[in-house]
């Protein structure tokens, strides 16, 4: 297994300018997106959370890995249509553009789907 970061900085450190340059789009795309999200690291990849880890992106051989769980898969469907998707992943080539309009709505339908868990959990706690 890969080396853990210790920072999403470090984390970055390991590419080449070019993909950096990517990475940190994304980063600030999933922070403007989610502005109360708090990075981490999360599988030793940077990922961002509020009450959970809503997506997770990484540099991979030839594509950026961007992991938003498998939901966000089946409702973006149609705008993922140009991309290699599996069940919770999307590849990005690194010779296309970045997504960032995708990347962020997506971002945002996963901070949806955290809101409604927290919800239902604390509604759950009080019938108990």
């Amino acid at each position: 297994m890969n080396p853990k970061p210790s920072s999403i900085e470090e984390y970055f450190s390991w590419f080449s300018p070019e993909i950096q340059e990517k990475l940190q789009l994304i980063r600030e795309t999933l922070l403007k997106a989610v502005p109360e999200g708090k990075e981490v690291i999360s599988y030793h990849m940077p990922a961002i959370k509020t009450s959970e880890v809503l997506v997770y992106y990484a540099a991979q051989k030839n594509h950026i890995g961007y992991y938003p769980t498998n939901q966000p898969i089946i409702e973006f469907k149609k705008e993922l249509s140009g991309y290699v998707t599996s069940k919770g992943a999307i590849q990005i080539p690194y010779d296309q553009e970045l997504p960032l309009k995708l990347i962020s709505d997506i971002a945002i339908f996963r901070r949806e789907q955290a809101i409604l868990a927290a919800e239902q959990k604390q509604k759950k706690k009080k019938k108990s």
